[in-house]
């Protein structure tokens, strides 16, 4: 599988993706629609970003609410309602879009989640880490 490059801005160049903070998350077709999983791409011991699958689009996202600098998940890879409809940050109830991380309730309205630019290279999901991303909570 060669790579794709859909038309978004939070995707990386092709010429980024060979370096040192292009990082793997999980083979994309592990990622199931309706599902987020979290991930540490940098090996700190905490799930710092997370993916989802959402309307056959994949998102990534810090995993960082905008209102008080905490992880959003209750637990290991709960990010989303019951229904998969939308992200939760479980800490204050704040929801928000999957495709755009846009809080539309709670503490946080009109903010929105931190897009991290990601790629798919080789059936592989590759995210572009910030330097000194620090971790939420």
């Amino acid at each position: 599988m060669g790579s794709r490059w859909p038309a978004a801005e939070t995707r990386l160049k092709p010429a980024l993706i060979m370096s040192a903070i292009a990082r793997p998350l999980c083979r994309l077709d592990e990622l199931e629609e309706g599902r987020a999983r979290g991930f540490d791409p940098l090996a700190q011991g905490r799930d710092s970003v997370f993916a989802l699958r959402h309307d056959n689009q994949v998102r990534v996202y810090r995993n960082r609410c905008p209102h008080l600098d905490v992880r959003l998940e209750y637990r290991k890879d709960k990010f989303l309602s019951a229904d998969g409809q939308l992200i939760v940050c479980y800490a204050h109830g704040a929801q928000f879009l999957p495709a755009t991380g846009e809080c539309i309730y709670g503490p946080c309205l009109g903010q929105t989640l931190e897009a991290l630019p990601f790629c798919e290279k080789d059936g592989w999901l590759l995210v572009q880490m910030p330097e000194g991303l620090p971790l939420p909570g």
